[in-house]
């Protein structure tokens, strides 16, 4: 039998072994490839010890506003494309209201009549909703009403609830996220010249009253604002690594998860307390003593903190609790934690009086005949119906108090907004709600398998064809469908059919 010569035989040895060794090679590159990235993708984020805090905090500048010869308070506010630095040394491309990114802060009092006069330049067309404000549903800057590039919108209402912390944001229907991402965004604050405590509390904005608006970021190698994921970098005000000089004892945080998506645990890094005096809908019943605040996006609280002359410490924010399984958690940021701002004092604090025993009074809905209506909030849809802007979902008699029980039947964490009311908590599983979410809410956060029972009442405005919304606010889920349409109409009277023309 014919046999191939030796020197042919260990050729095709040597690339056998050539080849099983490639093979081996590759075997072990996608191994390794895959455990890295599985590292990667199961350490939790932290950036605790590791922020620099080397840039003064951006405080938003007041609104400038003019008085028409009606008494109206006018504000206007432009949204435009610029570039900002949002992580040292990086310029992006953002968006502003009358600058590069977020927007100056509007203020107005109980009883005031408010126009806001909205300008697009952007390509692209978008809105402005006021988180947390009751007013009528043609001026409430929802997806109905659309900004488009180079028009403007006007909202008119009267500012008529309690002091609070409220914000402004678009709200295009399927691009929310991108656009709150980009940067458009604003506190607007209310006072009540009838409040007895106000003078009390710390209120010199800028001085002891500061704004904290927090968001992650997560920015591709080019300096893109990247979206649809939990950032790793966070910016306060627009400003990465920011200190607060504090020149008195007491100081007033403001603070608004304006996130897209990741939810908060925020206390201080030597653990000391501080009392929470506020939260989405205004001041609390009284001061509730405690070391930290939750947050999940769109939610507000206002914290005073006392400092010590010459003291430095930080505000962090701690691994949430946001009651998912293992994997869920770690997806969702339950692991994550941040140092967020740091606070110096100064060598001599101007001193700050004590706090009031109390605050402001407590909800009290009658609710002996309430309607009960029942949302459940499972993948990307309430109700099992994703958004249709041409459906309206519930109708709502005017002066009507009603109970909404909204249960989260899903793995995953939710939070639920209502537009143009506050609601009082009545029930968080089952149980009585705690001291801190004693007061008015707009935004309430609902982890796996929980369920809340929510009080609300629907007064002054009735609009057939012009509906408000109730949706998750964390916006990548409100962009794919996971919101709801109602309109509140007068007693005897039917929905209309909403103007989605142009949408």
């Amino acid at each position: 039998m014919w046999a191939a010569p030796a020197g042919r035989q260990r050729g095709r040895m040597k690339l056998v072994r050539r080849l099983l060794l490639l093979l081996v090679t590759l075997a072990l590159l996608v191994v390794f490839g895959l455990g890295a990235a599985v590292y990667i993708a199961f350490t939790p984020v932290s950036t605790v010890g590791e922020v620099d805090f080397a840039r003064p905090l951006r405080v938003p500048p007041l609104a400038d506003s003019s008085v028409a010869d009606d008494g109206t308070r006018v504000f206007e506010l432009t949204a435009r494309p610029g570039t900002t630095e949002l992580l040292p040394g990086r310029a992006t491309d953002t968006w502003g209201f009358n600058g590069s990114y977020l927007g100056p802060t509007l203020r107005a009092e109980r009883g005031e009549d408010v126009r806001v006069e909205v300008t697009n330049e952007l390509d692209e067309t978008t809105s402005v909703h006021w988180h947390g404000m009751h007013l009528p549903a043609i001026a409430d800057g929802g997806p109905h009403q659309p900004v488009d590039p180079g028009a403007t919108w006007t909202a008119e209402w009267t500012v008529d609830q309690p002091a609070a912390t409220l914000w402004y944001h678009p709200h295009p229907h399927g691009e929310t996220e991108e656009h709150i991402n980009r940067g458009l965004a604003g506190m607007f604050l209310l006072d009540d010249p009838g409040s007895a405590v106000a003078d009390r509390l710390p209120h010199a904005y800028g001085v002891d009253d500061v704004p904290v608006v927090v968001q992650d970021k997560r920015l591709g190698g080019d300096g893109d604002l990247r979206s649809g994921d939990l950032g790793d970098d966070l910016v306060v005000n627009g400003t990465y690594g920011p200190y607060l000089d504090v020149t008195t004892e007491r100081v007033r945080l403001r603070l608004l998860n304006a996130s897209t998506k990741r939810v908060y645990d925020f206390g201080f890094s030597d653990g000391r307390g501080f009392d929470l005096i506020g939260t989405d809908g205004g001041l609390l019943p009284e001061p509730v003593a405690t070391d930290r605040v939750q947050l999940s996006p769109g939610e507000r609280a206002e914290v005073v903190v006392v400092m010590a002359p010459a003291e430095r410490v930080v505000l962090r924010s701690f691994p949430p609790d946001i009651g998912a399984s293992w994997l869920s958690d770690r997806f969702g940021g339950g692991a994550d934690e941040f140092d967020v701002l740091e606070l110096r004092a100064a060598e001599r604090l101007e001193p700050s009086p004590q706090l009031p025993d109390r605050l402001a009074p407590a909800p009290d809905l009658d609710i002996d005949d309430a309607e009960v209506r029942r949302f459940e909030l499972r993948g990307r849809r309430i109700n099992g119906l994703q958004m249709e802007m041409s459906r309206i979902d519930e109708v709502v008699e005017l002066g009507s108090t009603e109970v909404w029980e909204v249960t989260n039947s899903d793995g995953e964490y939710h939070n639920f907004h209502v537009h143009d009311v506050q609601f009082e908590v009545l029930e968080a599983d089952g149980d009585r709600p705690g001291p801190a979410l004693s007061g008015w809410k707009d935004t309430i956060f609902l982890p796996p398998g929980g369920t809340v029972r929510l009080a609300m009442r629907f007064t002054d405005y009735a609009d057939p064809d012009v509906p408000y919304m109730y949706h998750c606010h964390l916006l990548p889920h409100e962009d794919a469908g996971m919101m709801g349409q109602f309109v509140v109409v007068a007693p005897g009277q039917d929905a209309g059919t909403p103007d989605h023309s142009g949408h």
